[in-house]
């Protein structure tokens, strides 16, 4: 049973989320539950509207729901509705966030934005620029790690984004909209760029998304409508195929090398 609850980047049940009260009172989610596990990437997907937003934000400990709890790696972070955890350095330790936009810092390298995240969370700076070396080398970016934001193209930039996300070894990744800004060939790069994070660095990875194009990259995709999770749709059998996770000198196929340690 410990190990099981060990496997699990998050396990949430009976999330609801209200705005206002009375007649201005929205319902952004009803009784939503979900659980992840650890090197699993699932989908979330649905019209606007629907709360793929607001569960991820409330899953990422940066908006308190209404009702309900969540768990990760056995940790109760969220209960009865409220927060459990010192949220700000729970995030930077266990959880990496990817958005529609790179967000990287203008004035610093890509080596440098990745090395920052772990400089926050009091690394040694040698040690820093090691590991994120070593991420955008992982991520195919290495012979960029010294131009700034503006010399790198989108996609470039979401992955540089990717590595900073990993840079503290999180057990769950969340990403809103990575691909909005990129093109369909760019946009499905980054998409199977996150099942290879998943598998190989056995970290659970959340997207959310409106397309439809790239879903063979997920495990799972959960629909949603109206603050609830309507349905589940699982991978392909000949996607699981090409999914399967492979240790050091496994024989995967072009994106199953073995991740930095």
């Amino acid at each position: 049973m410990v190990d099981a609850l060990d496997n699990l980047a998050v396990e949430a049940v009976g999330l609801t989320k209200v705005y206002g009260s009375g007649n201005t009172e929205v319902q952004a989610l009803r009784g939503v539950d979900l659980s992840l596990s650890r090197g699993e990437v699932i989908a979330l997907l649905g019209p606007s509207g629907a709360g793929k937003s607001t569960l991820l934000g409330i899953i990422g400990l940066v908006n308190q729901p209404t009702a309900g709890s969540i768990t990760m790696g056995g940790q109760t972070v969220v209960a009865e509705g409220r927060f459990t955890v010192d949220v700000r350095s729970f995030r930077r330790k266990y959880m990496g966030f990817v958005f529609q936009k790179a967000n990287l810092i203008p004035f610093l390298t890509a080596v440098e934005n990745v090395q920052i995240a772990m400089e926050i969370n009091d690394q040694p700076p040698r040690t820093a620029r090691r590991r994120a070396m070593e991420l955008l080398e992982y991520l195919g970016v290495s012979d960029r790690a010294s131009h700034y934001p503006s010399m790198l193209s989108g996609g470039q930039q979401q992955r540089v984004a990717v590595a900073r996300s990993l840079a503290n070894r999180p057990n769950l990744i969340l990403a809103d909209e990575p691909t909005a800004a990129l093109d369909s060939v760019r946009g499905r790069q980054v998409m199977e760029l996150f099942r290879k994070v998943a598998h190989e660095q056995q970290t659970g990875v959340i997207v959310v998304t409106h397309d439809h194009r790239a879903l063979d990259a997920f495990d799972r995709t959960l629909e949603m409508e109206d603050g609830r999770v309507r349905g589940e749709v699982l991978t392909s059998p000949a996607a699981k195929r090409s999914l399967t996770p492979q240790g050091p000198g496994g024989k995967g196929g072009p994106e199953t090398s073995a991740g930095p340690p």
